[in-house]
């Protein structure tokens, strides 16, 4: 019923930008908060930001908060995270994900309940 569809990845030059997009149907998630994660072969999904209308905050991992920015939108139920000055270490597998509910720290994977395919991002030197 539920359905997280991202788009945006691709293969990019480091210092280039690209803007992911994530578009949720079968429920809202404004009362919650959708975000982003990513995964490298070998490694824990990492998170890496998050977008919450209720609040209207952003969160962000430490290794992205110079560069990346979370947005929303509320009528499409979706979120966009543009990236600015991509690096070599961002290449990864980008999925989008939702909560449905506050319970649980936002940076742990296993307290969201939606999860999108993943875009592939590859950065090259």
């Amino acid at each position: 019923q539920v359905q997280l569809v991202e788009s945006g990845g691709g293969l990019v030059q480091a210092g280039d930008s690209l803007t992911l997009s994530c578009a949720a149907s079968g429920r809202t998630f404004s009362s919650t908060g959708m975000g982003w994660f990513r995964q490298i072969p070998g490694k824990e999904r990492e998170f890496v930001a998050l977008f919450t209308w209720s609040a209207g905050r952003t969160y962000y991992a430490d290794s992205v908060k110079d560069r990346f920015t979370i947005s929303g939108n509320t009528r499409k139920n979706a979120v966009s995270l543009r990236m600015n000055s991509l690096k070599p270490e961002d290449t990864a597998i980008y999925y989008c994900a939702a909560k449905g509910s506050y319970a649980g720290s936002y940076v742990y994977g296993n307290v969201y309940d939606y999860w999108g395919q993943g875009t592939q991002v590859t950065v090259s030197a």
